[in-house]
């Protein structure tokens, strides 16, 4: 049987970019591979079928061990701010990038090798991911996709018998991620800290060329630098309100996890909420509370000037302080019109009291539910079924709050809905398209733990469970009734770390 990948456009268009952008670094093979699972959707856009893949030579490359003749495997050096401070060179310590492959789509993706072993940017790792981070970032980057939510992809994942210590003894797996590119912001950053301004023209001349080529000819005419720069704000902008639309929190928002396409980059302590909690932390090691969930649209905005001054050699100051002056106008606009999608307002026809009213009762409802302890994704799911609030009022501690602000959302819909005269049509309408917004069902780390435990056990159903559930997180897949339920106690004490 043929390596896999072999027969197709293969290419390394990265690799142009120089030697001073990366080291050729050979995987380094785990004892013992054991292929767990592998994502039928991700294969086809490689055109690949996943059965056909379930074979010994796709987990020997996977495994690093049989790789196509075109395939140059390289880390890549970046820098980043981490937790505020800067560090000058980090870079992919435990990922390899394999290439790329060009789909009958015309589309390009680049591969990732995630824990394939050490690379000159280790610093002091082993180069390895574990199996509960790989089953993590395997599961929810196909969560985040199925909700709509800018991702890398992953196509497979490996465990294996060899031992890797982290908080404690684990075992050593590996991940199969693709994405059109892993340039983040801190691979700008590492060349504007060492003032190599060429590099830095270098690499944005790339990046335009391959993912920003309206920037060359935008009908503003602005400096295609400045154009590239405001529309990577624009990306990021929409990216951060679709986290918080949907509860979801990162963990880790460094630089150097921000990815320059605007996609959700680098799974690791993440969490989506439970009861709604503005200030959560889904990441223990985070002491200060830096990346808490209220934090995350301003951190966005704060990494964004990071890649401005980054691009300073490039743009002019004032160039970039009125793309990230739009930054919060696009946040604030993307955020809301999730929000009233999310309760139910459609109409683009709202006066401008109508909109404030409606803005009113997204904050108001946010402090209720955190007042009361309410479940996000729970909340918004019910709300989706009924149109009265007799089903809504358990959920809440403080029965009165929900019947004071139930009132006003009823006034609020009434106003929204006067475009027709066919009331019960306009609601059942309404239902339907607040079902396709607001999920039933969310991977929640409980879930992700109790696959987990029984993964370190030989045991992958529950991870084949989970991947096709959140495949359609806005279906009732009746059968799975008990996911969509409130957590149990226990998940209150879930730690999630750096190194998890």
């Amino acid at each position: 049987m043929p390596i896999p990948f072999q027969k197709q456009h293969f290419s390394n268009r990265f690799h142009s970019l120089g030697k001073e952008f990366y080291t050729k670094q050979a995987p380094t093979p785990l004892e013992k591979p054991e292929l767990v699972h592998i994502n039928p959707t991700v294969a086809q856009l490689l055109d690949q079928n996943a059965e056909q893949l379930n074979n010994p030579q796709f987990k020997a490359f996977i495994n690093g061990q049989e790789l196509p003749a075109q395939c140059q495997p390289i880390a890549s050096i970046y820098a980043g701010h981490q937790f505020g401070h800067f560090v000058p060179q980090l870079g992919d310590g435990r990922a390899l990038l394999l290439g790329e492959i060009k789909n009958s789509h015309h589309e390009y993706w680049e591969m990732q090798l995630k824990g394939s072993g050490i690379t000159p940017y280790s610093r002091q790792g082993d180069g390895r991911a574990v199996l509960c981070s790989t089953i993590r970032e395997y599961l929810c980057s196909e969560a985040m996709h199925a909700l709509g939510i800018p991702t890398t992809r992953a196509l497979a994942m490996l465990n294996s018998e060899e031992e890797v210590h982290r908080e404690q003894l684990e075992t050593g797996a590996s991940l199969l991620r693709l994405s059109p590119s892993f340039i983040r912001f801190g691979n700008f950053e590492l060349f504007a800290s060492r003032g190599q301004v060429q590099q830095v023209k270098q690499l944005a001349d790339f990046v335009i060329k391959h993912y920003y080529p309206d920037s060359l000819t935008n009908n503003k005419q602005l400096n295609p630098y400045a154009h590239f720069f405001s529309q990577v704000v624009k990306k990021t902008a929409r990216l951060l309100a679709h986290w918080q639309a949907i509860g979801f929190a990162h963990g880790v928002m460094n630089t150097d996890n921000m990815s320059i396409l605007g996609l959700t980059i680098d799974y690791g302590p993440f969490a989506f909420i439970d009861h709604y909690e503005h200030n959560f932390i889904c990441n223990h090691s985070d002491y200060q509370g830096r990346y808490s969930l209220q934090n995350q649209a301003s951190i966005g905005h704060w990494n964004l000037a990071r890649l401005a001054e980054a691009l300073l050699s490039l743009i002019s100051i004032d160039e970039a302080h009125t793309a990230l002056a739009d930054y919060e106008v696009h946040y604030s606009q993307h955020y809301l019109l999730l929000m009233r999608e999310k309760l139910g307002f459609y109409h683009s026809n709202a006066d401008e009291q109508a909109l404030e009213d409606q803005e009113k009762l997204i904050f108001s409802l946010l402090s209720l539910m955190e007042n009361n302890q309410v479940d996000y994704t729970v909340f918004f799911r019910k709300l989706s079924n009924s149109n009265t609030g007799s089903t809504l009022e358990s959920l809440f501690l403080n029965k009165n709050d929900f019947y004071s602000w139930n009132k006003h959302y009823t006034q609020a819909l009434f106003k929204d809905s006067r475009a027709t005269n066919d009331t019960i049509k306009e609601e059942e309408l309404r239902l339907k398209k607040m079902k396709k917004v607001n999920p039933k069902y969310i991977l929640r780390n409980y879930m992700l733990e109790i696959a987990i435990q029984k993964a370190q056990q030989g045991d992958y159903s529950e991870i084949n469970t989970l991947f096709k559930l959140i495949q359609s997180p806005y279906e009732e897949h009746f059968n799975q009734e008990h996911y969509a339920g409130l957590p149990p106690d226990w998940a209150k004490h879930i730690s999630i770390s750096c190194s998890s």
